[in-house]
């Protein structure tokens, strides 16, 4: 379609295989947010050594280095569909065996650590498993469409309903938010069995009697496709030195808000409700962005003005001023997120979706936590300095990957190999 031009044409309905998994995903959604929220709260009250508390985020990003690509080689063998039903049948029984040890009073800081790496461990089965789905059922021209729906959804959930909810009944009783969380993760189980047969995959064709020797052999194989793909290997690498800037940049952004911002802690949550309505935003602009400017050109704005944002916050350190550059920053990783997600399932075929999908967090998120530590370095020179540094170096891999980025097709303008 020509740059400016318009599909005057109506949108089809986005079917309602569609509707399951969004509904699904809603319902995954909530028990997400419930655990996110509930596990720091439980954890302090059960110790208040600060490095065991601060102990949960990083228990819960470790599945992610060590699982990924294993749950990708999953996705790929069985029906994605099952894939699905099983991580959230699993984080139910999860989620009710923590109310029980909540119950009984005898959780302890320990098997708080080892129900959250359960969590994140299933986790990559279903986030790969979601993301492998959507391409099985909606047509690549509406892969935007449906991730922004997606994104919008969990964003909504998490943030707006799962914060405020978690934190108001755990002060009715711990038990109550808890059986909130098992409730969704079981929602979420049943609608997996009424999903088509399309969500499937294809996985009946590639699974034969040397499948022990091919397991090995399907480690590498996201890896393989990355990198001998001209498209997805720079897209691969810049998005990584990117989110490794991010993070830097972000790493201490509570203690920017709360010490230099100089936003009462009790605020701290409704400030940063500005970055959700900001990612809200962005979630609804990206489809409609794509038919009017194409991905491309949308694709490299955003990963120019998202860290941008973030220099022109350190630089100029006033709450008014700072809201808007958040929200600005959250709805631009937002826009990036759904269109970097609906191209590689464009590109990458359905029998790949699953390993090439887990092969590209465990680089991108892997690389997170050393973010995290350089910008906690940096930030002892000032609470502004990871804002500036990390932000300015994000905007200069943006320059340099401007041209490529630009000259990005639209998922519906791309092939499967």
């Amino acid at each position: 379609m020509p740059l400016g031009r318009r599909d005057r044409s109506p949108r089809p309905h986005l079917g309602p295989a569609f509707t399951n998994v969004f509904t699904a995903n809603l319902s995954s959604s909530l028990g997400d947010g419930v655990a996110r929220v509930a596990a720091p709260l439980l954890a302090v009250r059960l110790t208040d050594d600060p490095v065991l508390v601060s102990g949960i985020a990083a228990v819960a990003l470790l599945p992610w280095l060590f699982f990924a690509i294993p749950a990708g080689i999953l996705l790929d063998r069985i029906d994605r569909r099952h894939a699905l039903a099983l991580a959230n049948g699993v984080r139910t029984l999860l989620a009710l065996g923590l109310v029980a040890l909540a119950w009984t009073d005898t959780l302890t800081i320990w098997s708080l650590y080892a129900v959250v790496f359960l969590y994140g461990a299933f986790e990559t089965v279903y986030d790969g498993a979601i993301r492998a789905v959507v391409p099985s059922i909606v047509r690549p021209a509406d892969l935007p469409r449906g991730n922004s729906r997606i994104e919008a959804g969990e964003i909504t959930v998490q943030n707006f309903l799962s914060a405020p909810l978690t934190s108001a009944l755990f002060a009715i009783a711990v038990v109550v938010p808890l059986g909130v969380g098992a409730l969704g993760y079981a929602v979420a189980f049943v609608l997996a069995f009424f999903l088509p047969a399309a969500a499937a995959g294809e996985h009946r064709t590639h699974v034969s009697d040397d499948a022990p020797v091919r397991w090995y052999r399907q480690v590498a194989d996201g890896f393989r496709y990355i990198w001998a793909h001209p498209m997805l290997r720079p897209l691969w690498l810049l998005s990584t030195v990117v989110g490794l800037c991010f993070s830097a940049a972000t790493a201490t952004l509570v203690l920017f808000v709360l010490d230099r911002l100089g936003v009462p802690e009790a605020w701290f949550g409704a400030f940063m409700l500005v970055g959700a309505v900001g990612s809200l935003v962005g979630a609804a602009a990206a489809s409609p962005l794509k038919e009017r400017f194409r991905s491309g050109p949308v694709m490299a704005v955003a990963n120019l003005a998202t860290p941008a944002a973030l220099v022109v916050m350190g630089l100029v350190p006033v709450v008014p001023v700072a809201a808007v550059l958040l929200a600005l920053s959250f709805g631009g990783t937002t826009v990036w997120n759904i269109h970097v997600m609906s191209l590689r399932q464009a590109v990458i075929p359905s029998r790949l979706l699953g390993r090439v999908h887990g092969t590209w967090r465990t680089l991108l998120w892997g690389v997170m936590p050393l973010g995290a530590f350089l910008g906690g370095l940096l930030a002892r020179i000032d609470l502004t300095t990871p804002l500036v540094v990390g932000g300015g170096l994000a905007v200069v891999v943006g320059l340099v990957g401007f041209r490529f980025l630009a000259r990005l097709p639209n998922p519906e303008d791309v092939g499967t190999a």
